[in-house]
């Protein structure tokens, strides 16, 4: 192993990646940034994953981004590779949860938001840190933190670039759930377990939705799924049976006429 990678591990319906840079608390080179959309594409690509997870190793999420060439950095603009690895994490097909131990600044913070839901060891710690640097923040990294946040609670972060810890985290909906850093394992397993058991018509069209990527065609496209499928049919006669249900509802093969997996 390299000292600065992505690693992909897929147990079950689960792929984890796992940020790994230990020199740098876990920082995001250039190489790692421009990998990561190939990881996501490869996973997208495997039928068998319903569910990711990101996290960092050795109990550091992502202390931030390697700036690397100033004057390239300030060139990218929204085009850099960072908010383009960004937003293919925040389109990805499936449900995405971020597992934050540690440090969860910058970079590491611009990743957890894009993820679906993100689940905290008591220590993470989150900060959002231009303000002390100089530099503006993406802008579609902004309205997407301002749309987690709140505007206020996002101009707080943006403005001081201060870390705030968990609890508070928690407060300001950044964070779905704090848990002991012993336990944070163990409950991303139960609900990841939990979210690949649901119906995948359901939770695909549910993140489309949410995220607004469902035009008046794509959701009438969702409903004509339902009918066709049997999964409301099967939901039903399983509730109705006290069994668990049988879903086996996939996307139809090839590229979709909407654009979305």
């Amino acid at each position: 192993m390299s000292d600065a990678e992505l690693t992909v591990t897929v147990t079950g319906p689960v792929a984890t990646v796992v940020i790994h840079n230990p020199a740098r608390r876990n920082a995001m080179t250039p190489a790692m940034w421009r990998r990561l959309p190939v990881l996501l594409d490869n996973l997208e690509d495997d039928p068998a994953v319903r569910v990711l997870v990101l996290t960092g190793a050795g109990g550091t999420f992502c202390a931030g981004a390697d700036l690397g060439d100033l004057d390239e950095l300030l060139a990218a603009g929204d085009g850099s590779i960072a908010v383009a690895a960004e937003e293919r994490l925040a389109a990805f097909g499936r449900p995405t949860v971020a597992a934050v131990e540690g440090a969860c600044v910058g970079g590491g913070c611009q990743l957890a938001v894009a993820c679906d839901l993100r689940l905290a060891a008591a220590d993470a710690r989150f900060g959002v840190p231009p303000a002390r640097l100089g530099l503006v923040y993406p802008a579609p990294t902004t309205r997407r933190l301002a749309r987690l946040v709140g505007p206020a609670a996002a101009k707080h972060l943006l403005f001081t670039g201060d870390l705030v810890d968990a609890e508070r985290a928690l407060r300001i909906g950044l964070i779905d759930e704090v848990l002991p850093a012993a336990a944070l394992a163990d409950r991303v397993a139960a609900l990841t377990a939990t979210v690949a058991e649901r119906s995948r018509l359901t939770v695909t069209a549910a993140k489309e939705i949410v995220d607004g990527r469902a035009d008046a065609d794509r959701i009438a496209w969702w409903y004509a799924q339902v009918r066709e499928s049997g999964e409301a049919r099967e939901g039903v006669a399983a509730a109705n049976e006290r069994r668990p249900p049988r879903f086996d509802w996939a996307p139809p093969p090839g590229p979709s006429p909407f654009g979305c997996t």
